[in-house]
């Protein structure tokens, strides 16, 4: 079902990887507009150069300035808050700022939905909220909590929140970045052998996030099905591949380990120990449901979860070199 023909609709961070991915999905889709909410003018002119749709009404602004929020959200429908600091060592050495966006920032959002009966929101959180260690991982929790927990007297707003892994080739990713270094010759760098995380591309991401905003009942939180990966197997594909196209032979290209970064983790869960009992199982996501309005009914399709405690990157089955090889190919990473 079409919930979007005809709607007005809101994008917090519409100019980040996964904003711009989903209006790049909604615009077909048929709704009345799509209001792109971003401080990034730079970024708000590439997009709409890109794109080049009547339906976008870019709007600067950033979700710390709650009277520019409401403002923005007048009259519209649905919101999609992908808006957020995201990068785990940046994020650690600017705590204050992260907490300004990532909490006050959901803070106003919320507000600002509520305030004008917006139908629908949904947030976009991470893996990382999950048994957090770094400021950005807490801040996504309480993000998280702000928005399914919100105060709601009426049918509307419904409140939801998507939850997934490292999307492959965004802004600030490890793709880009062993791009540019096997690009000018240098080693990539690799923090630990052992990494693993769970991946997906920025199309599957952005599709299941719309199909997480139609299948919503509110107050729950989506969490995507994932492949897991060796970061380890990602660096060795992406020398193989790249480095004879820039005129290098494959042991040009070195990779250096630099250690673990601040905030960051070896492995990611993609539930806590204590959710496991709320988590209903659907072909492309668990749905966990929330323990304070535990009322949710397993839907036609989906039954209650198996024990979960190992769905991590660190014992799940992980892709397999040439299978990561034939994915990158088919997105065009490679």
């Amino acid at each position: 079902m079409n919930i979007f023909e005809g709607k007005d609709i809101l994008v917090t961070g519409g100019c980040g990887s996964i904003g711009s991915e989903i209006i790049h999905q909604l615009i077909p889709l048929r709704p009345a507009r799509i209001r792109v909410f971003d401080h990034n003018e730079a970024g708000q002119f590439a997009l709409g150069q890109k794109l080049n749709s009547p339906l976008l009404q870019h709007l600067i602004g950033d979700v710390r300035d709650g009277k520019r929020l409401r403002q923005a959200t007048e009259g519209v429908d649905m919101i999609f808050h992908a808006a957020a600091l995201k990068h785990v060592p940046l994020c650690e050495h600017n705590p204050f700022e992260t907490i300004n966006t990532n909490i006050t920032g959901t803070i106003h959002v919320v507000e600002a939905a509520i305030a004008n009966k917006v139908e629908r929101l949904i947030g976009i959180s991470t893996d990382k909220a999950v048994n957090p260690i770094s400021i950005m991982g807490a801040s996504k929790f309480i993000s998280e909590r702000l928005i399914i927990n919100a105060p709601s007297d009426g049918p509307f707003p419904l409140f939801s929140c998507v939850r997934f892994g490292n999307v492959l080739d965004t802004i600030g990713s490890v793709v880009p970045t062993f791009r540019q270094q096997i690009q000018a010759g240098e080693a990539v760098t690799l923090t630990s052998p052992q990494m693993t995380r769970f991946f997906m591309t920025i199309s599957d991401a952005a599709q299941l996030i719309l199909q997480a905003i139609t299948e919503m009942k509110g107050r729950e939180i989506f969490v995507l099905k994932m492949m897991g990966l060796r970061i380890m197997d990602l660096a060795e594909v992406m020398i193989e591949e790249l480095a004879p196209l820039v005129g290098r032979k494959q042991e040009d290209i070195p990779i250096k380990i630099i250690g673990i970064r601040p905030g960051e983790k070896l492995y990611e869960a993609i539930f806590a120990e204590e959710e496991l009992p709320y988590i209903t199982e659907k072909e492309k996501t668990f749905i966990l449901r929330n323990s304070l309005y535990d009322n949710f009914e397993p839907q036609n399709g989906s039954h209650i979860a198996a024990p979960l405690q190992n769905y991590n990157s660190s014992n799940m089955q992980l892709i397999s070199k040439e299978e990561l090889r034939l994915m990158l190919k088919k997105e065009g990473i490679l």
